[in-house]
């Protein structure tokens, strides 16, 4: 595996072994020495055109965990708001030697340009392309399920997970489609159905639009963020209606199994699609997807570039 840039990518043994590879390296993370020697003198870059906080944050300390050097790029006060292109930017982080490039853009396909083009002779990595995929994501996120579900071992095969919320904007939703499917466990959509993208009665996934229903049937709810910044429509009446009939309270959490585990990507909109009082509660494994990100992440760099 030379890039990371969607989970079609990836077959079953490749998927279980970022997942496995991830729990060995939590396991040193855990311990008294943080930091592995592993890509020393690797400079891996993160190229950020869209705002971030979790996921940059969790691919530079990914990369210093294994010792790697870590350039930061940021398209606000960098030469792209001068009108510097994609491929000008990137031959010049080729220029500065980069084994690895980190990038998210708000254009689906820019990681696949960037990987099929001869701009960079390093890894590419999507870190969020457009409305496509975030497959880093896709995978802490199977992670966190199979460290509370299945032990930390093994496929999802059995289990049922909900995704909830906006997922015509989501690229989290498309990623975990795709893996959950992947690793064995049954997909359900909750949404309105103007939150749901045109084809996707040909995704293999269950689709409802009653939130109680199906919460009492599955074993994780995944909450997606309402994407306002994306919407250049009325999607649905007001906050006030989308809450209450896809947000995510006490009482319809109730109704989850006593093993249920209450996820989100970040970042929250809290009062909309979930309440702060369900956020932070104890089936909530919101903050431990974040922890987990960092060592998928250490995975994937580890995969991707140690073998050279």
């Amino acid at each position: 595996m030379r890039h990371l840039l969607s989970i079609a990518d990836l077959d079953v043994q490749g998927a279980l072994s970022i997942l496995d590879t991830a729990a060995e390296l939590a396991k040193v993370s855990d311990g008294p020495m943080k930091k592995l020697p592993t890509l020393r003198g690797k400079t891996v870059v993160n190229l950020f055109f869209e705002d971030s906080t979790r996921t940059r944050i969790s691919f530079e300390a990914a990369a210093k965990r294994l010792s790697a050097d870590v350039i930061n790029f940021s398209a606000k006060g960098s030469s792209v708001s001068k009108g510097e292109s994609l491929k000008d930017t990137a031959l010049t982080l080729q220029a500065m030697g980069a084994d690895a490039v980190i990038i998210r853009h708000n254009a689906s396909g820019a990681a696949k340009r960037l990987a099929d083009s001869e701009w960079t002779s390093g890894s590419v990595i999507n870190a969020g392309d457009g409305t496509h995929e975030h497959p880093s994501q896709g995978l802490l996120d199977a992670f966190t399920i199979r460290k509370h579900l299945r032990d930390g071992a093994g496929d999802l095969a059995g289990l049922s997970i909900a995704i909830v919320g906006d997922v015509l904007h989501s690229r989290v939703a498309r990623s975990n489609v795709l893996l959950l499917n992947l690793l064995g466990a049954r997909v359900i959509l909750v949404a309105p159905p103007t939150l749901l993208p045109v084809g996707v009665e040909n995704w293999p996934v269950e689709v409802s639009y009653d939130l109680d229903s199906v919460l009492p049937n599955v074993d994780a709810v995944m909450m997606l963020r309402i994407q306002m910044e994306r919407m250049n429509d009325s999607f649905f009446p007001s906050a006030r209606e989308y809450s209450h009939y896809f947000g995510l309270n006490r009482d319809r959490m109730n109704l989850m199994k006593p093993s249920a585990i209450v996820m989100h990507p970040g970042p929250m909109n809290r009062g909309l699609e979930i309440t702060a009082d369900t956020a932070d509660s104890g089936r909530s494994v919101i903050v431990e997807q974040v922890s987990n990100g960092i060592h998928v992440r250490m995975a994937i760099l580890y995969l991707l570039l140690a073998g050279e």
